[in-house]
């Protein structure tokens, strides 16, 4: 569980800092944000709204709920990887931290599915996510609109990092250290 928490505390980390350097390079005075609120692929999915929601909730339901979202990024986060390349001028770093996040999202949810598997042998959680519909929106021949769904993109990603991050840190301290924390 430590890994886990250390792991997605990693990849929300990445995920600001590659947040904010795209919105410091592509996206000033173009207004996004205004335009970027709750349109996430995964607003589907009910989440809590904060953390005394969060703790009302049983934690298979919880375990399941970070399962559901760390699915629901797979396929976004291949894409991102592949379409951020065709930015221009993109920053390496910006590409990097995109491979990285991919990368370390399959080693938590493939960690998680495991943690998930000792806390209830032969329960894989369920299989329910959010699927992504957006990679038209990023092939865009409008530079704006393209910049304007990464952009949207990168915001979502570090919205979900930041809960499963939350959310593992509640776990651990619930079924490691009995809640006293």
């Amino acid at each position: 569980f430590d890994r886990a928490v250390k792991l997605s505390h990693y990849i929300h980390s990445l995920s600001s800092e590659m947040f904010n350097e795209f919105d410091e390079r592509y996206a000033q005075g173009r207004g996004f944000i205004a335009k970027a609120i709750n349109s996430c692929h995964t607003s589907s999915l009910t989440t809590p709204e904060d953390k005394e929601q969060a703790q009302q909730i049983h934690h298979e339901d919880l375990l399941n709920l970070v399962l559901s979202v760390l699915r629901s990024w797979n396929d976004p986060l291949l894409h991102l990887v592949s379409e951020v390349q065709r930015i221009k001028e993109a920053p390496d770093t910006i590409l990097w931290k995109a491979m990285e996040i991919e990368e370390q999202n399959k080693r938590l949810l493939d960690g998680m599915e495991k943690i998930v598997g000792r806390v209830h042998p032969g329960d894989l959680g369920n299989e329910v996510y959010s699927r992504w519909s957006g990679l038209p929106s990023l092939q865009l021949a409008d530079e704006d609109s393209r910049l304007f769904a990464f952009y949207n993109l990168l915001h979502c990603l570090r919205r979900d990092s930041h809960k499963i991050d939350s959310y593992l840190k509640l776990l651990k301290c619930r079924l490691i250290h009995d809640s006293h924390c």
